[in-house]
């Protein structure tokens, strides 16, 4: 434990140091930040508090898509909804600025009513028709027993939201800051475990 403990201080350390004396965010320090960060085992957590902002897709997501990911499998009971099936349409248009994303496997839940239902699957094969268009497939299936949410990126990072991509509070009218920019609009309290694959593997 204490020689994992030393190898995790130092590689904390080692990106501390490389940010710091960065002069500059570019391509080559923000692949070697990633490079240190998948040295090893990580679990690093996240807290939304009621009412906070800052946290768009993007801000959240952009630094696991380096350029290697090429599947994203998302797991979320509740892409059933109009603003639920809104946001899942936003998370794609990231993985379609990332560019190197060819494949994306949606799991979720059905809705309750037959008429929402229709509704739901309408939506989500517009968005498999959009993404076809730009070179992604999305694979659809339904669950009714799913109810964890975690989404997989396939360079190993995975990331665990307390309420999945829901997370976002309505705005107090169409014209109020936040309605456009995510990044503005107040999230409802809830947590982020972001993971490597490293720490989920079982030995044999």
């Amino acid at each position: 434990y204490a020689k994992d403990a030393k190898r995790e201080i130092s590689r904390c350390e080692a990106f501390y140091h490389l940010c710091y004396h960065s002069t500059k965010h570019d391509s080559v320090c923000y692949s070697l930040c990633l490079l240190l960060l998948t040295a090893g085992p990580h679990h690093e957590q996240i807290q939304i508090a009621e009412d906070a902002v800052g946290f768009s897709y993007a801000t959240v997501f952009s630094r696991f898509l380096d350029g290697s990911v090429i599947s994203v499998d998302i797991e979320d009971p509740y892409v059933r909804n109009n603003h639920q099936v809104y946001n899942f349409l936003r998370f794609c248009e990231l993985m379609v600025t990332a560019h190197s994303v060819k494949k994306m496997n949606l799991v979720t839940g059905l809705s309750d009513d037959y008429g929402g239902r229709e509704q739901q699957m309408s939506q989500i094969n517009e968005i498999q028709h959009s993404l076809k268009a730009h070179g992604i497939d999305l694979s659809v299936s339904y669950s009714d027993t799913l109810h964890d949410r975690e989404i997989r990126f396939s360079n190993g990072w995975i990331v665990k939201i307390g309420r999945g991509l829901d997370y976002f509070k309505p705005t107090k009218g169409r014209f109020a800051i936040g309605f456009c920019d995510f990044n503005l609009r107040p999230c409802h309290e809830t947590t982020i475990d972001i993971y490597h694959r490293t720490e989920t593997v079982k030995p044999p």
